[in-house]
Parts: C-alpha cells; sequence; structure tokens
C-alpha cells in the first residue's frame, strides 16, 4: 500500500471555491455571439462543450445576468467562436463589462442567419438553438450546428488560473 499526501483543508460548498477549482481546470476560449434587438452582442465562454455527433450538437453555459442573455434568451442562431492564442485581447473584450465589444479594433461581419461572425479566428460555427435548460444563476444552452469553418489560422486559446494562455508543447 502507497502512504498517500495529506490532503488540504476541506471547504463548504460555495462561489468561491467552484470558481478557485475551475481556475485550476484549463479550459478552451470560445466567444459566442447573437444579433440582439440594438445590435450584435457576444460574450467569452469557457463552458462550451461537444454534445452530440448525430446530429451535431454543442452546449455553452452563460448567466442569466449577463448582458447578453436577453439576446440569448429570444434568438434562434448563436455564432461559436474557438479563439487562438493570438487572441487574447479579443477574449479579455468580450469577457470585459461594458465593453464597446464590436468596436474597433473588434474585425467581424454578418454571417449566415444574421449571426455576428468574427475574423481570423481557428473555428467558426453558426448553430441555431435547440434548448435553454435552467441551471441555477445560468441557462445551459443547446445548439445544433448548421454550418461553419474549421480551417482558420493559429493554435488554441485557454484560460487557465485567471488568465488567457497558449497552449505550450
Amino acid at each position: 500500500m502507497r502512504a498517500t499526501p495529506e490532503l488540504g483543508t476541506p471547504q463548504l460548498a460555495s462561489p468561491d471555491l467552484l470558481r478557485s477549482a475551475f481556475r485550476r481546470h484549463a479550459a478552451g476560449v470560445a466567444v459566442i455571439t447573437a444579433r440582439g434587438a440594438s445590435g450584435p452582442v457576444g460574450f467569452t465562454a469557457t463552458s462550451l462543450t461537444s454534445v452530440s455527433a448525430e446530429p451535431p450538437m454543442l452546449s455553452f453555459g452563460i448567466g442569466t445576468g449577463a448582458s447578453s442573455w436577453p439576446a440569448i434568451a429570444e434568438t434562434d442562431h448563436v455564432g461559436v467562436h474557438i479563439l487562438g492564442e493570438h487572441q487574447s485581447g479579443l477574449a479579455a473584450t468580450f469577457a470585459r463589462s461594458g465593453a464597446d465589444r464590436f468596436g474597433a479594433p473588434t474585425a467581424w461581419r454578418e454571417g449566415p442567419e444574421g449571426v455576428p461572425l468574427l475574423d481570423d479566428v481557428p473555428v467558426w460555427l453558426v448553430c441555431r438553438i435547440a434548448g435553454r435548460v435552467p441551471a441555477g444563476d445560468h441557462r445551459i444552452v443547446l445548439a445544433e450546428v448548421v454550418q461553419g469553418d474549421p480551417t482558420g489560422p493559429g493554435r488554441p486559446l485557454l484560460y487557465h488560473q485567471g488568465g488567457f494562455n497558449g497552449l505550450r508543447d
């Protein structure tokens, strides 16, 4: 039998415990966009997950207090952009509350279904929203991929320990 290292002092479940735990979990970085009533909206997400290959579906989480939530709650389609390591500034812009996310220097265009598509990303997908599942103060959005392009430039951007980082070999 092998000795195991001493465990730290356990903490009771709390938002801070969850945030601390997931700061240690490296996650890919995506930006979710949609057409809102008064223009394009978008936010940075690290909760992007592949759900199904047949049909091709993914999911992401969004807080119901987020500025983008009203548009995501009403729209039929979203843009999903997997960011490259050269796009930490873009990730920070879309993560910052009150930022002019679609102003210069953000380069974007209107894509299929009127979805705002970001330029120069490794992957973009246009997805049809299939469901919004309540999950505490968030909603888990299920979306079916309609079309996309996985051939853009760059290696993936990761979020870890509260910052954006490139993938190291």
